[in-house]
């Protein structure tokens, strides 16, 4: 599909034109990258961030979070618990925390991988190409960076202390060094269009990344957007079904941003393109102080039942839980 393409189907409003849409890239997710619903069991590690984006619940300018960072010895039991409940993979999100290190960044991968043997994905930011290799040889696998939008003007806005160049080479980089690399963006932020959505989905499919994620922005009432309108869940799900169609066999997951919103926008996205759940690992304590949009601290922490609850519901849908890493086809 070209530009003009894109934008006319995610501004469709025709519900016979919509279903059509979602069960194409249905259709194409089981060609492509089958049945399996693939699980990553996300620890964040630390709310600290050097960052000020507008956006964020994170950001270094919000004084009313309280921040934390879990200790080693903890990470690894969680990761430990990832390993147990059957999920192939653990992601280690946290801000990006000046105190990180690159060494005890690599410390912390080489023990959670020695003690479990997932796979690892990392989820801190931007950082130096060194520090991306110097992870790789440590033993992570994967990593998450998501452009966030594709507009250099809208991006120099919501980012006043960083550089959309600089992001997109920061991906251009993981990419060289082998990993599969993970973008995406956000759907409803002040100042974006259909037009610039669409361009999103020809960047990552031009930069040939492995994994998407598409959320709704949600407004955070600590930040300058607090008063802004969130994005609308129809867009989110149109924009993943026109990614799967796009990129074919991409990894994709129904976001957690949805399941704030509700638990049946997720089971929606997966009959809409995605294959991928995020189920997040981190204690109530931690989880409900790592604030990104809010909402996120009142999904439910029992992983057990969560899990429970999806084989119930993917069984619904003529799914099922996958085992394994689950990479990229």
């Amino acid at each position: 599909m070209n530009r003009d393409e894109i934008i006319r189907l995610l501004g469709t409003t025709d519900a016979d034109e919509v279903r059509a849409l979602f069960q194409a890239a249905d259709e194409e997710r089981r060609g492509s990258v089958g049945d399996d619903v693939h699980f990553r069991g996300i620890i964040e590690f630390s709310n600290y961030c050097e960052r000020n984006c507008l956006y964020c619940g994170l950001r270094r300018g919000n004084k009313a979070i309280a921040r934390y960072r879990i200790p080693d010895d903890e990470i690894l039991e969680l990761a430990g618990s990832v390993r147990d409940l059957g999920i192939g993979t653990v992601v280690l999100q946290a801000g990006e925390d000046p105190t990180h290190s690159t060494g005890y960044i690599c410390r912390l991968i080489s023990r959670i991988k020695k003690a479990t043997g997932l796979i690892i994905t990392l989820s801190i930011g931007e950082r130096p190409y060194e520090d991306y290799r110097a992870f790789k040889a440590a033993g992570a696998d994967r990593y998450l960076l998501k452009h966030e939008t594709v507009s250099p003007e809208l991006y120099q806005r919501l980012h006043p202390d960083s550089k959309y160049d600089n992001r997109i080479q920061c991906l251009r980089w993981l990419k060289s060094l082998g990993y599969e690399t993970g973008a995406g963006n956000m759907v409803g932020l002040p100042g974006q269009t259909l037009k610039i959505l669409a361009e999103d989905i020809l960047l990552m499919h031009e930069m040939d990344i492995d994994m998407i994620g598409i959320g709704p922005f949600i407004a955070h009432q600590d930040t300058p957007l607090a008063h802004t309108v969130s994005g609308e869940p129809d867009t989110v799900l149109k924009m993943i079904a026109v990614t799967r169609l796009v990129t074919r066999n991409t990894n994709i997951p129904a976001t957690t941003a949805l399941a704030v919103l509700d638990h049946g926008l997720q089971l929606k996205a997966l009959t809409a393109g995605a294959n991928v759940i995020m189920p997040d690992i981190t204690p109530p304590r931690y989880k409900e102080l790592y604030e990104i949009y809010p909402g996120r601290g009142k999904l439910s922490c029992d992983i057990s039942a969560v899990i429970a609850r999806w084989e119930t519901d993917l069984h619904g849908i003529g799914r099922r839980i996958g085992r394994g890493p689950g990479g990229r086809r």
